[in-house]
C-alpha cells in the first residue's frame, strides 16, 4: 500500500499544490482535511505522515479558529509517536506553539517573496534537507515568525535577517517558514487579496509576481527532491 498522508488545509486560498502533486507523483495517497468547511479532524497518528499547510490566521488564534487547538494536540501526540510531519508556514509556526515556542509579529515587518534559504552547519546531516545544494531560495509571504524555539528544535535555515527558516521539532517533525508549495497562480491570489494591507509599504506587486514567475523552474528544482525525500521519511526509507 502506498503511504497515507493526512494534509491539513486551513482555507482554500492555501492548497497543497505543488507539494501535493509531488507527494503523489513519489507514490503517497492524500487525505485532505478542511477543517474551515467543517471537516472533522482525525488524529495524525493514524496516518503514516501529516503536512499542516499555511492560511491568514495566527498561530495563537484558537479562540478565533476551534481546529487549531486540537491540531497542537495531534502535533504534540504525533511528534511523541514518531509520525513524520512536515509544517508549512503557519504549520510550521503551529508546531513551534503546540510545542513549547513562541510566535509572534516579525518586527522587522512582513516577508514577502523570494528569499535566499540560509542554511546552518546542522542542515547537513539532517533526514529531510540534508540532500541541500546552498542555492536553494524558496517563496515567503509571513507576518510572523518563530521567535522562540521549542526546547530541543534545531535550527536548519535563517533568513538573512535571522528568523528561524526551517527548523526540526523532532527526529521525524520539520515546519519551514517558506512555502515551498506555493506557485504563482497562488501568490498572484495573495496579492489580490493582501492588496489593501501592502498599501504604503512599497510593495511592488508586479515585480514580486515577475520574479516568482521567473524563478518557477528553479525553485521546483530545489523543493521537489525535498518533498520527495519527505515521501521516503513517511515510507520509511529514510530514518
Amino acid at each position: 500500500m502506498s503511504p497515507r498522508i493526512l494534509v491539513v488545509e486551513h482555507e482554500d486560498s492555501c492548497p497543497p499544490a505543488l507539494v501535493g502533486e509531488w507527494l503523489v507523483e513519489a507514490g503517497c495517497t492524500l487525505e485532505v482535511c478542511r477543517p474551515y468547511v467543517g471537516d472533522a479532524l482525525p488524529a495524525l497518528t493514524s496516518y503514516d505522515g501529516a503536512v499542516v499547510l499555511g492560511g491568514e490566521m495566527g498561530a495563537n488564534d484558537d479562540d478565533l479558529h476551534p481546529w487549531l487547538a486540537p491540531l497542537k494536540a495531534g502535533i504534540r501526540d504525533a511528534v511523541s509517536a514518531g509520525t513524520p510531519l512536515l509544517g508549512i508556514c503557519l504549520g510550521h509556526q503551529l508546531m513551534a506553539v503546540a510545542l513549547g515556542g513562541v510566535v509572534e509579529r516579525n518586527p522587522r515587518g512582513q516577508t514577502v517573496g523570494l528569499q535566499p534559504v540560509g542554511w546552518t552547519d546542522e542542515s547537513a546531516a539532517d533526514d529531510w534537507v540534508g540532500a541541500r545544494t546552498g542555492d536553494e531560495r524558496a517563496i515567503h509571504w509571513n507576518n510572523d515568525v518563530a521567535v522562540t524555539l521549542p526546547d530541543g528544535a534545531v535550527v536548519l535555515a535563517r533568513t538573512p535577517g535571522g528568523e528561524v527558516q526551517v527548523a526540526r521539532f523532532g527526529p521525524r517533525a520539520w515546519g519551514i517558514q517558506a512555502h515551498p508549495e506555493a506557485h504563482a497562480g497562488i501568490i498572484r491570489r495573495w496579492i489580490e487579496t493582501d492588496r489593501e494591507d501592502e498599501v504604503g509599504r512599497g510593495f511592488d506587486e508586479d515585480a514580486v509576481l515577475a520574479a516568482i514567475e521567473e524563478a518557477g523552474p528553479a525553485l521546483a528544482s530545489y523543493w521537489r527532491p525535498m518533498t520527495e525525500r519527505f515521501a521516503l521519511v513517511v515510507a520509511g526509507a529514510l530514518r
